[in-house]
């Protein structure tokens, strides 16, 4: 069974206090002690971040790592993140984070992890990566297209009630073509998907949802559609 888990936005980077989405991501291995591996390129190896995330699952039951391109643990990249139950990409630069798995071959490697049934998951750069197109700022300060792995179909737009103007670039982006139809999530959610399907969407906030975004060609307007999301309740 492949799962991808896309968060908007929360987790342990951006609610520390708030352990719901993290402890969701945790149960879907169904093991008592996950081996969990966070992979942070995005974000440079942002030292501050992979603090973060020991912090949060060290407490947990789990067997944190985590995975630099620019301090590898080891040469054998594959053997790493293949006896792993969880992967785990962080936020930051979608563009850097593309171009650095491809020169070390790490897209090819996750992609057998998704094969093999190990749950990928991931916020925002960490979210986007997984789907055919993505909306980034990676490019500078305006939002753009970006083309994206291509392991779950259509476009995806996180942080949707997180950043200025986010919505309204994505639906201009939709309406003219530039990308295509997917799914958006506000911060505090997480989609999980089983293969192509959506499974499930859980939100850390009572308020927070996930979308359908796409041009109805009938009437020429880009339709967004609100889908069910559950709140995983406090905690």
């Amino acid at each position: 069974m492949r799962q991808i888990i896309a968060l908007g936005g929360g987790g342990f980077s951006m609610e520390p206090d708030n352990p719901l989405l993290d402890w969701y991501i945790l149960k879907q291995t169904k093991k008592t002690t996950p081996k969990i591996c966070f992979i942070p390129t995005a974000s440079g190896d942002s030292d501050h971040y992979i603090s973060r995330y020991y912090n949060f699952f060290n407490k947990q039951n789990c067997k944190p790592s985590h995975l630099s391109l620019f301090k590898p643990p080891t040469r054998d990249l594959e053997g790493f993140i293949l006896e792993k139950d969880i992967i785990y990409v962080g936020g930051g630069n979608t563009r850097n984070l593309l171009v650095l798995w491809k020169e070390w071959g790490l897209d090819d490697i996750l992609r057998k992890a998704w094969n093999q049934g190990i749950v990928l998951a991931g916020i925002s750069a960490g979210s986007i990566c997984w789907f055919e197109e993505g909306v980034t700022d990676s490019f500078g300060e305006e939002l753009e297209p970006m083309k994206c792995l291509g392991f779950l179909k259509g476009s995806h737009c996180p942080h949707y009630d997180g950043e200025l103007d986010i919505r309204h670039s994505y639906h201009k982006l939709i309406y003219s073509g530039a990308i295509q139809a997917g799914i958006a999530a506000d911060d505090g959610v997480a989609i999980h998907y089983i293969e192509q399907n959506i499974s499930n969407i859980v939100s850390s906030r009572p308020k927070a949802k996930a979308y359908k975004v796409y041009l109805d060609n009938k009437v020429m307007k880009v339709i967004e559609e609100e889908l069910q999301t559950n709140f995983l309740g406090s905690y």
